[in-house]
């Protein structure tokens, strides 16, 4: 766990040097369940249960859950699941565990990390679904390796989810669509559904599984298409 935690800080040392740098620090130290914070992240990993009261549940991650809206939407309509969220921003992982507390969800949690250390977190097989909303473009070529849509990323997915899990990802960036499909062409997934414009056609899976974001309802009322894809693990 130490190694995990290392690793962890050298990617964010301002963190550590500066802890009066962010008021949000703080506050999310100190805000206990539903927050986990990072330097108590790694110690769930192959028993997330912990986290979740000792309930042994299939567990759901949304990489980047924003305010919440979306994890505690699907923690309430999907009480049997256990619903992990990850996020980098201090401010984020606060407006998120108070969304989660205003709605009342006993099966949701929010955890600061980073998205590029999550085999910190999780042991293979462990998840059995995989949430990335709207990740960040990085549009220029060289910071393509950043896109959570590329092949490093896509491999350590292979990894993570259960033989049938799933993957599912919504983008308002087509070339996200694009790129994942690519990334995985060695990998065991296969695309299991995909539309080009939501609003119009909507989800590929089940739509009690899903929630309409705060950011994909920006894209409507502008009449801007949102894509989606689903794979599943072989």
């Amino acid at each position: 766990m130490k190694n995990a935690q290392n690793r962890f800080q050298s990617r964010h040392p301002q963190n550590y040097r500066n802890p009066d740098s962010n008021p949000y620090l703080k506050i999310h130290h100190e805000y206990g369940p539903p927050v986990i914070v990072a330097e108590d992240a790694p110690s769930f990993r192959g028993q997330w249960a912990r986290a979740f009261g000792g309930r042994d549940a299939p567990l759901h991650l949304e990489i980047g859950p924003g305010n919440g809206f979306f994890l505690s939407g699907m923690a309430q309509r999907h009480p049997n699941t256990n619903w992990l969220g990850i996020e980098i921003r201090f401010k984020r992982v606060v407006l998120c565990a108070r969304k989660i507390d205003a709605e009342g969800v006993k099966n949701a949690r929010i955890a600061r990390y980073d998205a590029w250390c999550l085999d910190d977190l999780f042991e293979p097989g462990e998840l059995s679904c995989l949430i990335t909303h709207h990740p960040d473009p990085w549009p220029r070529a060289r910071h393509a390796a950043r896109r959570l849509s590329g092949p490093e990323f896509a491999a350590w997915a292979s990894r993570a989810l259960k033989p049938g899990g799933l993957w599912r990802m919504k983008t308002d960036y087509h070339p996200h669509i694009i790129s994942l499909q690519k990334s995985i062409a060695d990998l065991p997934f296969q695309v299991t559904g995909r539309v080009d414009d939501v609003r119009l056609n909507g989800v590929p899976w089940p739509e009690d599984e899903d929630v309409v974001t705060n950011y994909q309802r920006k894209f409507y009322e502008k009449n801007e298409p949102i894509y989606a894809i689903e794979l599943s693990r072989e």
